[in-house]
């Protein structure tokens, strides 16, 4: 598929369950104090197909600010906050725990893994899951994944109501495909590296209808509110733990205001075959204990912009909007 059908099929695949699809911003009941619209207005202008969410307040009571939220985009690994979910539910019921050791080998090795990569043995549950989503180590994910099972995470997100949301059974079977194997194929370590010394003429484009990693930034801005008051948890504890590692995720530092708390996972594509894809979705905790739930997303083409310059403004575009969004809930 050419770079460009690539871009093209975002528009059209809405979300199923999707009501509208907002192109311009609402506003509630919150001071412009911080230069919200300016912030706001460079995040649109970034190439491609930009999308996002914002709400201020449970469900946006306090003030909502929408582009595009319905648009069926490829999130990259922002999916792994549902692995990160159905892992601690389980450790809820008894079926695992976070001292269990998985393995770490080339049964699970991929690319994209920058803490277990050159490493083989095994480490505790609790370091897998921090890895997934502090360093978004594909390696980690696949060990979490085998362990929980991908049709439970998908119950869980049909629990959520997330119709949009796509996931793979493992990373590495997503890259399998996306290199030329057949669905559910899986190429292996061996395989993988072969690729980088032998490429296919061409890739298959990762949204797809087959195997992706896609949803809407309205999904996961559901996702966040929903999980992060506790919606699927039993446990006062299990909520703290799903909190503690989603804030440990290293783009915080690129957007949160000073010293505030943000729980937040991002993703990413690096001009494959010239698609590339940014995503920060989480939530901010402002004034008075308000949270801010967000996602910003696009998907582009490089010749529309270089990976680098894009993801320089993606993260200043909504550092300004979260620092804007606390200076305005602060000044209520």
């Amino acid at each position: 598929m050419k770079r460009r059908s690539m871009i093209a099929l975002a528009a059209p695949m809405l979300c199923t369950g999707a009501t509208r699809t907002a192109t311009a911003e609402e506003r509630y009941d919150i001071p412009d104090v911080g230069n919200l619209d300016m912030a706001l207005r460079r995040f649109r202008a970034l190439p491609g197909s930009p999308s996002y969410l914002l709400h201020i307040g449970e469900r946006g009571s306090s003030g909502r600010f929408a582009h595009q939220p319905n648009l069926f985009l490829f999130i990259a690994s922002a999916f792994k906050t549902f692995v990160l979910g159905q892992y601690l539910r389980d450790v809820e019921t008894g079926r695992t725990s976070l001292d269990e050791h998985l393995p770490i080998d080339d049964g699970i090795r991929n690319f994209g893994s920058p803490v277990f990569l050159s490493l083989a043995g095994t480490t505790t549950a609790r370091s897998v899951l921090e890895a997934m989503i502090t360093h978004s180590d594909n390696m980690a994910t696949d060990a979490a994944m085998l362990k929980v099972g991908a049709d439970q995470v998908r119950a869980l997100i049909a629990e959520a109501g997330l119709r949009s949301i796509r996931i793979p059974d493992t990373t590495r079977l997503f890259a399998s495909y996306l290199f030329g194997a057949p669905r559910g194929t899986d190429l292996g370590w061996t395989g993988l590296q072969q690729i980088l010394t032998d490429p296919p003429a061409t890739f298959r484009a990762p949204l797809n209808d087959v195997i992706t990693l896609a949803g809407t930034a309205r999904d996961l801005v559901s996702w966040y509110e929903q999980a992060l008051r506790g919606a699927f948890f039993e446990r006062a504890e299990t909520l703290r733990e799903f909190k503690r590692i989603h804030a440990m995720a290293v783009q915080i530092a690129r957007v949160a205001p000073p010293d505030t708390l943000v729980y937040a996972k991002g993703g990413e594509v690096q001009d494959l075959e010239g698609f590339n894809v940014k995503i920060l979705a989480g939530q901010m905790a402002a004034g008075a204990r308000l949270p801010v739930t967000f996602c910003f997303l696009t998907n582009w083409d490089s010749v529309d912009g270089a990976f680098t310059e894009v993801e320089e403004e993606f993260f200043a575009a909504i550092a300004g909007i979260l620092h804007a969004v606390k200076g305005s809930v602060t000044a209520r």
